[in-house]
């Protein structure tokens, strides 16, 4: 039966990119352990200079805050320069930044965009290693020598630091639902890393040689996907640092979260677009594998995936075909959505049990990559972010 076809066929892509994936993954890493292949190289006392870059608009409210953190960064100050690009702010970001000599500040008046703000900033840069971090993103005090310390290993070309979810106890919706979500990508990242390669940076935190930047298009809206896959390009790996965290906090509500998650999927399917090379599986087999698997079915195919399976799904109970197996997986189904459902009603409830937004917080995310595939296919979006407010 033709139904029961697609509807495997359909059912096997989410479960493969959600768990399957993960699972190959963790198999190859245990294998390499198992052999005892050969670790990359690790110096904890490498420490060359080093240029945090910080590209901000109107974060005004986080400036302070923000230096005072970085300044605090346990890193040798004679080898650590700040460099932050403020062009077209409209608040005192400016006179606030002026009030420290220890930082340099690059602003025009007019605002092009997030993009043109790094390309003009790496100009600056002169150190062989330069950061990239976000205004709203405190970081570790070991953050920098986490980082510094893979790049001790020449075929390392970028390494992306941990983004975190500031949790307490008890969480809205939205809260507990992003930072599940970020704890599963970090074990992804993990073994991603420990395969060869993280299929791209974090923008929180993520470095690379200085070397290997190529100016990108003013135009691009993930700048850190797009600036850490084309140095994988470049046969360099990318690889993750656990103990180099990024926190901030959650969104402030869930439309705020699902404007940045409709941001993120047209910038991954620009991205789809653009380095086409990716996916060629003869220049770079294993890459191609992670990159399908982690990103394309995610941004293509994966939340179509979800509203076919569960129609399909319906169909084929209602038919004389129907077997125990496909009840128990269609009641599965709409408990799986009721869940969502409760999420959405109770998603400004702070709740201790955090798992149970977890589904809301999946649904969200797939509604969002589909809106923003059509905003995609019609043109409907501009480079100029206008970020989401965070708690």
């Amino acid at each position: 039966m033709i139904l029961k076809v697609l509807f495997w066929f359909f059912f096997g892509i989410i479960i493969y990119a959600y768990v399957g994936y993960t699972i190959i993954l963790l198999v190859i890493a245990s294998v390499k352990k198992l052999l005892q292949l050969r670790r990359h190289q690790v110096q904890d006392d490498f420490l060359p200079e080093v240029t945090l870059l910080v590209p901000a608009y109107n974060e005004a409210g986080f400036v302070i805050r923000k230096v005072n953190n970085t300044l605090e960064l346990n890193y040798p100050k004679e080898k650590l320069k700040i460099i932050w690009i403020i062009d077209g702010t409209t608040d005192d970001s400016y006179e606030l930044l002026c009030r420290y000599p220890e930082i340099t500040v690059m602003h025009e008046k007019e605002r092009r965009g997030k993009i043109h703000a790094m390309n003009r900033g790496m100009k600056a840069v002169n150190s062989p290693i330069v950061v990239f971090t976000d205004a709203n993103t405190m970081l570790n005090k070991d953050a920098l020598r986490e980082i510094t310390r893979l790049f001790a290993d020449s075929k390392t070309g970028c390494v992306t630091g941990e983004k975190r979810i500031s949790e307490s106890e008890m969480q809205k919706a939205v809260d507990a639902g992003e930072g599940l979500y970020w704890r599963y990508e970090s074990l992804i990242k993990r073994l991603e890393s420990e395969t060869g390669s993280v299929m791209g940076a974090v923008g929180e935190i993520f470095a690379i040689r200085t070397g290997l930047y190529h100016e990108i298009k003013e135009d691009t809206l993930l700048d850190d996907f797009t600036i850490s896959l084309m140095i994988a390009r470049q046969g360099f790996r990318i690889k993750y640092a656990p103990h180099a965290v990024g926190t901030e906090t959650a969104s402030l509500s869930i439309s705020e979260e699902i404007k940045r998650k409709i941001r993120i999927a047209i910038g991954g399917l620009q991205t789809l677009t653009r380095l086409t090379g990716l996916l060629n599986p003869f220049k770079n087999c294993f890459l191609t594998f992670k990159y399908i698997s982690h990103k394309v079915l995610r941004w293509t195919v994966v939340p179509f995936a979800f509203p076919l399976v569960f129609f399909l799904n319906l169909i084929i109970v209602l038919t004389p075909y129907n077997t125990r197996l496909y009840t128990v997986l269609f009641i599965s189904q709409c408990i799986f959505y009721l869940f969502a459902l409760a999420g959405r009603l109770l998603h400004d409830v702070r709740i201790r049990i955090k798992a149970l937004f977890a589904p809301y917080y999946l649904f969200v995310m797939n509604y969002a990559i589909i809106t923003g595939f059509f905003r995609f296919i019609k043109g409907n979006y501009s480079v100029k972010w206008q970020k989401a407010r965070r708690v």
